[in-house]
């Protein structure tokens, strides 16, 4: 017998979790469980406020109509998902099967707030490779120029993984650039969409020598994957990007090209984030993930992350909104 039920929660966020123009004060998301008969798959659709093309309210409607599919025919057509419905039904059933492995990587490259101790302590505790990431394009270029020149200075084994996204100018790219010593810059790893467009982001990289990654450009209508000079990775929210499989293929496409695949979060709770791990420790090994985002809530849920004290919450405690069997 086929079993499916759909959770709906609703997380206090940390009061300074700001997405492009508005601040984040509850995440809320669904969780969907399927069963049949023994096997259980669970997946996590949460659309990002600002930058997923679905609400929640459009997710939940959607994965209702497909939930009851699912039950009647088992048959689901992918191309008329939203991307987080898509990505989270596409885990649920993956699972369900067993094609995911239970091993995660956890080794999450640390967001840093612009505290040079705080990171140190956090560096201290990561085994192998040190790589931290920086949200730029918040604050003035110059500021953030300064910020990472600072971090790179005080220490010579880091690597720094920055996000603009597409924050800035070509000019104001320039002017971030011209505070970071030349001699550093190639211990920034990447930086994720600096400019507007991706030409003016490659233009930068020409420039300056510092190398880019696409993360929105990667959901631009039309866009393919090409090998481009200064582009040395791509950042890839599985969230915002569609199923796993478009997940997987994208992750292949990138490796074929000799280029660093990172999946990265976008602001799941800690049961996603786990999921996360997993994918990422399965389709991109040796790769740092991006998936330091549990410390900007106020609870957990489901399963904790490692390490992090925050109360967790489960889903009984989690408004059952749809459920059915065949």
């Amino acid at each position: 017998m086929k079993h499916a039920t759909l959770y709906r929660y609703s997380l206090p966020m940390d009061s300074g979790v700001i997405l492009r123009h508005t601040r984040l004060v509850r995440r809320d998301g669904l969780i969907v469980k399927l069963k049949n008969g023994e096997k259980v798959g669970r997946g996590e659709i949460a659309p990002l406020p600002e930058f997923s093309t679905e609400t929640i309210e459009q997710a939940q409607t959607q994965i209702e109509l497909y939930l009851a599919q699912w039950l009647e025919s088992g048959e689901i057509d992918w191309e008329s998902l939203y991307p987080s419905v898509a990505f989270g039904l596409s885990v649920a059933l993956a699972e369900l099967e067993g094609e995911i492995p239970a091993e995660g990587n956890f080794l999450a490259a640390p967001l840093c707030s612009g505290d040079p101790d705080e990171l140190v302590e956090k560096l201290a505790e990561l085994l192998g490779e040190k790589v931290a990431k920086i949200k730029v394009g918040l604050y003035e270029p110059i500021r953030d120029g300064i910020v990472v020149n600072m971090f790179l200075e005080i220490l010579p084994d880091l690597r720094l993984r920055l996000d603009a996204n597409r924050q800035w100018t070509p000019a104001k790219a320039a002017q971030f650039a011209n505070y970071v010593n030349p001699a550093f810059r190639s211990r920034i790893a990447f930086l994720e969409e600096p400019c507007q467009t991706p030409e003016q982001s490659l233009a930068f990289s020409k420039e300056t020598g510092i190398a880019i990654a696409w993360d929105e450009t990667l959901r631009d209508e039309g866009f393919s994957l090409q090998c481009k000079t200064g582009l040395s990775a791509i950042v890839i929210k599985p969230t915002l990007v569609g199923s796993l499989k478009t997940v997987k293929a994208m992750v292949e496409q990138a490796h074929t090209l000799g280029m660093e695949a990172v999946i990265s979060s976008s602001i799941e709770s800690s049961f996603g984030l786990n999921t996360l791990s997993r994918i990422a420790h399965w389709l991109t090994p040796g790769t740092v993930p991006g998936l330091d985002t549990v410390s900007l809530f106020g609870e957990q849920l489901e399963q904790a992350w490692p390490g992090c004290e925050l109360p967790l919450k489960t889903l009984t405690d989690c408004e059952v909104v749809w459920q059915a069997h065949q």
